[in-house]
């Protein structure tokens, strides 16, 4: 079966995936099918569907996984290797990085650096997750929260700051023999409008 999410750390993996024809392909591998048969769906030519095919499974992207027998011919079948994908920063290489990341955490550049270390660090620890069949222990919490002002939110800010901080040194057992690291991102930041499409530049909420 393929998996719920995969991030892309290669920067060939993400190109491929990038690419509109491949991209195209891939949505249309949510469910199994042979090269004959995405040719009609995406209406490509056969010779340069299969070139397609063997990019996306050279890079990771499509799994086989098995032969059909149809008339005289065998089909080979394919489907996408997760449902989800997701690039990872570390896929640019240093423009996937912020230089800001170190100086100004209440910038909208250190929260991003910060997402994408996140998204760096579980494509990690997936990855040997996944060698071993083990899940990975996760907490994600959400939700939303609306300022009377930027006095109240900086007021917010100070106390949740203070009450992370109490429980993280309640809980927190440097020494513990058999314990486990975990990372803790709190971030925030103005909610989009509903009907926000990628590249709108409308301003909302900026401050």
């Amino acid at each position: 079966m393929p998996t719920a999410l995969q991030v892309i750390r290669d920067p060939r993996a993400a190109a491929s995936a990038l690419d509109p024809a491949r991209l195209a392909i891939l949505e249309k591998l949510d469910e199994p099918n042979s090269a004959a048969g995405l040719a009609r769906e995406a209406g490509i030519p056969r010779q340069k569907l299969n070139y397609h095919l063997r990019q996306l499974e050279k890079e990771g992207l499509v799994e086989f996984v098995e032969e059909r027998r149809k008339g005289n011919c065998v089909e080979r079948i394919v489907r996408a290797t997760a449902r989800q994908y997701l690039i990872s920063p570390e896929a640019l290489g240093k423009l996937g990085s912020s230089s800001e990341e170190a100086r100004d955490r209440f910038s909208a550049a250190y929260l991003a650096s910060a997402a994408g270390r996140t998204i760096r660090d579980l494509a990690a620890v997936r990855a040997r997750a996944d060698a071993h069949g083990k899940r990975i222990a996760t907490l994600t919490l959400e939700g939303e929260v609306r300022f009377a002002s930027a006095g109240s939110r900086s007021a917010f800010t100070e106390e949740l700051t203070g009450a992370v901080m109490r429980l993280m040194a309640k809980y927190h057992e440097a020494s513990a023999p058999k314990g486990r690291t975990f990372r803790l991102v709190v971030g925030a930041y103005p909610k989009p409008p509903e009907d926000t499409q990628p590249g709108d530049t409308r301003a909302a909420n900026m401050e």
